[in-house]
């Protein structure tokens, strides 16, 4: 086989184009905790994305007797991958992953460690068993909460942290299980229920990351959170000699890129800035602004995922199943984007949002089903 047939064999193995869904959980968990992205966020993102590979590698050695049948033109029944080719990159890909996530701390590895135990039960044993969805939404939970404690690191609470990135990781949790149930008919189509259902997730996600107001993360401790440069504030410690008579918001320092309400230690937390301490335009804006993403995004993640669903219900068969799969999978970009934007990190959002026409374009290479 050439060089080039082989790359090509390990692309669909490892479903390259889906890697494009994983960059953005540990940015949303980056986000959901208040703390702008650093290196320890990159070696969340870079652990993630070896489980992940090492996740889509295993599921295929596990599977290869079922897809000899159902889809022998897969790497493995083919005979362009020998399985245990497949295996050894899976062990090496976890091992890499961890060893990542060890390099941001003890509690992300912690995390990363669960993780990886998850990805290898579920396709080693969970995947056909009625547990299976929710070992898969449980991975990708664990991803978005791998981000949020890498990025903490030593300075903050990771554990607090987390907490902040629940909401985040559940709401994610959610959009990947009702996928993942449509998934185990995508050989088989026949069913209207799973996509119907997805569907309704849909609806309530979008509803959800889409309405209401900015969820900014509310933390103890003394970490800022990041505004994205939209000027909003949150309570927080006063800064050492500062006066409580000042009675006003404080920004933070132009090489943290943050702004902080400040108050006094031993006293209440200062509240939302008023008009009359400010000009209303400074409040005003950023809200109108944050509002606007949060909508624009929500839709993109409507539309990504809702059409391929909706011509699944009406027609259950594999190949209009496997494209709801696929649009599910790729909507993760703009619901991984959505919950940033939620979380009031706007640039976050941005970045990730700007994975998605990637995604879509290698999609149409390489399967990601």
């Amino acid at each position: 086989m050439s060089a080039v047939a082989t790359r090509r064999a390990w692309a669909e193995l490892l479903r390259l184009p889906a890697l494009f869904t994983v960059p953005g959980d540990a940015l949303a968990g980056a986000a959901a905790t208040g703390l702008r992205p650093n290196h320890r966020t990159l070696l969340a993102i870079g652990s993630s994305l070896c489980l992940y590979e090492a996740g889509m590698a295993l599921n295929d050695w596990a599977d290869r007797a079922e897809d000899a049948v159902e889809r022998p033109e897969r790497p493995l029944p083919s005979g362009r991958i020998a399985p245990p080719a497949a295996l050894t990159a899976a062990t090496a890909l976890t091992a890499a992953g961890l060893a990542l996530a060890s390099r941001a701390g003890r509690p992300s590895l912690a995390v990363a460690g669960a993780l990886a135990g998850t990805v290898w039960a579920y396709d080693l044993a969970l995947k056909h068993t009625p547990a299976g969805p929710a070992a898969m939404a449980t991975a990708r939970g664990l991803d978005l909460l791998l981000g949020a404690t890498a990025t903490a690191g030593p300075d903050h609470d990771p554990r607090s942290r987390a907490t902040a990135a629940a909401p985040s990781a559940a709401a994610l949790a959610a959009h990947t299980l009702a996928v993942t149930v449509v998934s185990r008919r995508e050989a088989q189509g026949g069913s209207s229920t799973a996509p119907l259902a997805a569907l309704a997730t849909t609806a309530a996600l979008t509803r959800l990351v889409g309405a209401g107001t900015t969820r900014r993360p509310s933390v103890g401790g003394d970490g800022d959170v990041d505004d994205g440069g939209f000027g909003w504030r949150r309570r927080g410690r006063s800064a050492p000699g500062e006066s409580a008579s000042r009675g006003s918001a404080s920004t933070g320092s132009a090489s943290r890129g943050s702004a902080s309400g400040l108050a006094p230690e031993s006293g209440p937390a200062l509240r939302t800035a008023t008009p009359e301490r400010g000009p209303a335009p400074r409040t005003a804006t950023p809200d109108t602004a944050h509002r606007a993403l949060r909508g624009a995004l929500a839709l993109a993640y409507a539309g990504t995922a809702a059409r391929p669903l909706f011509h699944a219900a009406l027609n259950p068969s594999p190949p209009l199943t496997q494209r709801a799969v696929g649009g599910g999978i790729r909507a993760m970009i703009p619901l991984q984007a959505a919950l940033a934007a939620r979380t009031g990190a706007p640039v976050t959002a941005l970045l990730t949002a700007a994975l998605a026409p990637a995604a879509r374009r290698f999609a149409r290479k390489v399967s990601v089903t």
